[in-house]
């Protein structure tokens, strides 16, 4: 049997940790954790409800929140759908958004579904690194601008958006800034305390933990505005009904409480690995970066390669990489990041994402790079 390829797809998914899979068999079974966190009215219920609002703790410190400002979802997606439709719905006049044209498909199709309903909508493009800028904001911003939705960390590119910045600028404006998260934690420092951010989206299966459970941070100026998308039995303080899955929720809690920062050790293993591979695969010919060389994450790298006959489909038996993101693969269309980014489809459709995570060794980056090193050499050697 045929070895499995080498991961390098951490943007699209993470391994669930070890550690977070022993909190989700804990809440698993009758012998364990298994009640309704809703059924408060007897010690399985209560054990669960326990449960729930300890993970709800354990992802509050990591983000500096307060516990009762976030919401339970079934993960970014939910959470970006929420917090945009939520706020327009309790705004109750339609108004003008601010986007960028990189966004993830969960923000961009529901800002659509936003103009279809009577909003007017800024898609901002990037500058020439791949990077929406807070000067582009501001210069953006106008008397009916009453929401602004941009993610902290690009998940094709892994550049990162100065959100801070950016906040106080909307915030002195009057309007409300969301932040999709969803590739941030654990990779950026996030203080929910002190930066002026209104809503932000969380993700567990980017950080280790369970893919189908998520997280809406609505901090204070949001609250009130805040209309529910799911209706039946006003659990999460009205904001979301439906039974919650504890196992999940308990392994997000997990993993958030697990998730690094910049400066430990891990993330300094991450930027040496990471460091390595970017020299590796730039000294290969016709091997170029998508991107800010320096604004980004060490996690995700972007690569464009225009080496005569390389074709990335030669990479898969070895390893496990994107062409696009996972919200554009069902299409088989040509990233719109890169697109926006100024690449031509022809470049588009020749570039790469390799990202690296918590599991990824120095072996398999020198393995990696030794595969896309003969990849390029057989294609060329192909033509002749």
């Amino acid at each position: 049997m045929p070895s499995a390829p080498l991961y390098f797809d951490y943007a699209a998914t993470t391994p669930v940790d070890d550690r977070v899979i022993e909190t989700l068999l804990a809440c698993l079974g009758r012998q364990a954790n298994f009640g309704n966190p809703a059924s408060s009215g007897h010690a399985y219920g209560q054990a669960a409800r326990d449960a729930v609002e300890m993970a709800r703790q354990q992802v509050a410190e990591r983000v500096g929140a307060t516990p009762a400002d976030l919401v339970w979802t079934s993960g970014a997606t939910e959470s970006n759908n929420l917090a945009l439709k939520g706020i327009a719905q309790g705004l109750g006049q339609p108004g003008h958004l601010i986007t960028s044209q990189l966004e993830h498909k969960a923000v961009l199709d529901t800002v659509a579904e936003l103009l279809r309903l009577g909003w007017s909508v800024t898609r901002l493009a990037p500058d020439a690194d791949g990077l929406i800028q807070p000067d582009a904001v501001q210069a953006a911003l106008r008397d009916d601008t009453r929401l602004v939705s941009l993610m902290a960390v690009n998940n094709e590119l892994g550049t990162i958006t100065d959100f801070a910045a950016i906040g106080e600028r909307v915030r002195e404006h009057g309007a409300l800034l969301h932040v999709d998260a969803a590739q941030a934690v654990g990779k950026l420092a996030i203080d929910l305390g002190h930066q002026a951010v209104d809503l932000m989206s969380f993700s567990a299966h980017k950080v280790y933990g369970p893919k189908g459970i998520g997280a809406l941070y609505v901090g204070p100026r949001a609250r009130a505005l805040m209309r529910a998308q799911i209706h039946g039995g006003g659990h999460e303080q009205g904001l979301r009904s439906g039974t919650l899955a504890t196992h999940q929720i308990v392994g997000m809690g997990t993993a958030f409480a697990l998730a690094g920062q910049p400066g430990d050790n891990e993330h300094q293993r991450i930027e040496q690995l990471s460091a390595r591979l970017r020299k590796g695969l730039l000294a290969l010919p016709d091997v170029s970066l998508n991107g800010s060389a320096e604004q980004r994450i060490p996690h995700t790298l972007n690569l464009c390669i225009l080496a005569k006959g390389f074709n990335s489909t030669a990479l898969a038996s070895e390893l496990a990489l994107s062409t696009t993101s996972a919200c554009n693969s069902a299409s088989n269309a040509a990233s719109h990041v890169l697109l926006a980014l100024g690449l031509d489809e022809a470049q588009a459709r020749k570039s790469v994402r390799v990202s690296i995570g918590r599991f990824t060794t120095e072996a398999e980056v020198d393995k990696a790079i030794e595969v896309f090193a003969r990849a390029i050499t057989s294609g060329a050697n192909a033509l002749w």
